[in-house]
């Protein structure tokens, strides 16, 4: 009797109490209910939650009556996918779960077509609803006051304590990459620049109080071509807050030239090993404007310390209309270091952003020397973009205009031909890098990807863009003003041909692409901040291995990568010297890496 009283007590204490704390509650609740097309409840469907950075969050199946719940949400936007056998799956973006809401999830799955309703219920609100709709408010925990009075040591007229409880885990979905590799390439960009093959790599992220992501990575060995120490660290810190999705990184970079730099040096510096060291602060938003606008926009402030100090700050800015669904068109612009913030694409998991990291990493500047000074690479590039996708196809169109000083081109040169303060060892190979001055282009290009299905998919891209071609193919002094006379922009036409994939029973993701160009002519990389496929000269190969025999000695997954570059050689422009030796221009390096990543 004494219990039976308490309990009634509870309640009536409970209910008042529950009433006066509602519209102040800071959580959100999201709910559920899961039926076929004849509205038959669907029991052991699975349900799995995903954050704003479509990373794991909880996960649910389904009771008798097909209901599921989330409670205690931090308010945010969300991912819910529902899957069950025999029936195609259903997703839902975009939830906004809001503080004192509840949000209920109507979810019609067929084996043809799959829906999903949301429904918004604020405290207190009474909205006409079947017996089976009530019946899922009242299974859930979250809705009876007298579960929530009876938790031992928790005072839930009281916000703060009720905060202090769900803070308590600060670090959550924490995940990571470690990486050991060996051979000359250095990653998904290294035709954008000086990228050295540092060894041992990692990266490990989290979230911090669910709102917050941080990161850090770092990369440290020994360059593969100069055997020489070098080290770099990254930290990243993104924040939601509002509509604003503010993100500030900072990474610093040291590299020893190899001992072959020979006279790239003065005379007189020859004697100190020279230290490339640069310091980059990013700021980068995005700003969801609107239903059909989305903002991204920062700047770079880059410190860069080779014989002298360089700094230079360079902006950079994409703004989007529309969706991919119905027709994205992009304007974008970027000044001075590649814009490696805008090169993310569409894939936003775990292991894209952990990669993205370790690539922008070993991004080193476009140094080269000129008159025994150094300079570095600088580029200013306005585009626009326009990209549908149409049932399984993808349609994508862009035009840019670029402007750059201080061009860097890769060269195999003979010993002291050029004389001392004119060239630089490249770090991802055996070539030198050479100042070819002023260059400027305009470029067209159009893609069409067809999605095969959800392993297989090719693109094929059409380009038009300038390139660097030369008057004589004979230098008649060994003056390096002589070479960079000769240089003419051209425009000259490429045709790309991609396919990605996963291969079948194996699991190997593999990414394969040739291009057909005049391969007499050399192109600087154009980094493309509107097009979501790469355009690399010659025959390229990416491997991804799963290893499944030693899957049980590891916390996550272990891979092995192998990565080929320009694999025939291609884009090799020989002049010849006065005396009978040659100067070997390389459009791309011909390159290989391979490596283990642990995955976790």
């Amino acid at each position: 009797m004494a219990l039976v009283a308490g309990t009634l007590a509870g309640f009536a204490v409970s209910a008042p109490a529950a009433q006066a704390v509602e519209p102040g509650q800071i959580w959100g609740v999201l709910t559920g209910r899961v039926t076929d097309s004849a509205g038959v409840p669907q029991m052991g469907a699975s349900v799995v939650l995903y954050n704003r950075f479509e990373r794991l969050i909880a996960k649910a199946v389904t009771n008798d009556r097909g209901n599921f719940t989330f409670d205690s949400l931090v308010p945010d936007s969300y991912s819910v996918r529902v899957s069950l056998a025999s029936f195609v799956p259903a997703l839902k973006r975009n939830i906004s779960i809001q503080p004192g809401m509840r949000s209920f999830l109507a979810i019609n799955l067929t084996s043809l077509l799959s829906s999903v309703e949301l429904v918004y219920m604020a405290p207190g609100q009474h909205p006409i609803m079947s017996e089976d709709w009530k019946w899922v408010l009242r299974g859930s925990d979250a809705t009876r006051p007298v579960l929530r009075f009876r938790v031992p040591g928790i005072d839930i007229t009281d916000p703060n304590k009720a905060i202090a409880r769900r803070t308590s885990d600060v670090f959550v979905n924490t995940h990571g990459l470690f990486r050991l590799s060996t051979g000359d390439s250095g990653g998904v960009l290294s035709n954008a620049g000086n990228q050295a093959d540092l060894g041992t790599a990692f990266a490990l992220a989290t979230s911090v109080f669910g709102t917050h992501q941080l990161s850090v990575s770092g990369n440290v060995g020994y360059a593969s071509h100069s055997g020489t120490p070098t080290a770099g660290f990254r930290t990243s810190f993104s924040s939601h807050v509002g509509g604003a999705d503010p993100e500030v990184n900072v990474t610093m970079r040291q590299i020893f030239l190899p001992s072959r730099i020979g006279g790239a040096l003065m005379a007189g510096q020859s004697s100190a090993i020279p230290t490339l060291q640069t310091l980059t602060v990013t700021f980068v938003d995005r700003r969801q404007l609107s239903d059909d606008l989305h903002l991204e926009f920062g700047s770079s402030l880059e410190s860069v310390s080779f014989l002298n100090r360089l700094n230079f700050l360079s902006p950079f800015a994409r703004l989007r209309y529309g969706k991919a669904e119905t027709g994205a068109l992009e304007f974008a612009y970027s000044s001075g270091a590649p814009a490696t913030e805008l090169l993310r694409g569409d894939d936003t998991t775990n292991d894209a952003e952990l990669q993205h990291d370790l690539t922008t990493l070993s991004l080193f500047p476009r140094v080269s020397l000129r008159g025994g000074l150094a300079h570095v690479q600088r580029t200013q590039n306005l585009e626009v973009g326009y990209r549908r996708t149409i049932g399984k196809r993808t349609v994508s169109i862009s035009a840019y205009k670029e402007a750059s000083t201080n061009t860097t081109m890769n060269a195999s040169v003979p010993v002291d031909f050029f004389g001392p303060g004119e060239l630089l060892p490249d770090l991802a190979s055996s070539t030198s890098v050479m100042n070819a001055g002023r260059f400027s282009r305009m470029g067209y290009s159009a893609a069409l990807t067809q999605h095969v299905n959800d392993k297989l998919s090719a693109t094929v891209t059409y380009g038009i863009g300038g390139a660097m071609s030369f008057r004589s193919t004979e230098l008649t002094s060994n003056d390096p003003e002589q070479l960079r006379d000769l240089i003419r922009t051209k425009q000259r036409q490429t045709l790309t041909a991609r396919v990605s994939g996963v291969a079948p029973g194996a699991g190997t993701r593999y990414v394969a692409s040739y291009q057909v160009t005049d391969y007499a002519a050399l192109s600087p990389v154009h980094l493309s901040l509107t097009q979501r496929a790469s355009l690399e000269p010659g025959l390229n190969f990416y491997l991804r291995q799963p290893v499944p025999l030693m899957q049980g000695m590891f916390p996550g997954r272990l891979e092995a990568t192998a990565e080929i570059r320009n694999a025939l050689g291609q884009g090799y422009i020989s002049l010849a010297t006065p005396g009978g030796q040659r100067v070997l221009l390389v459009q791309s390096p011909r390159a290989f890496r391979g490596g283990l990543s642990l995955i976790f």
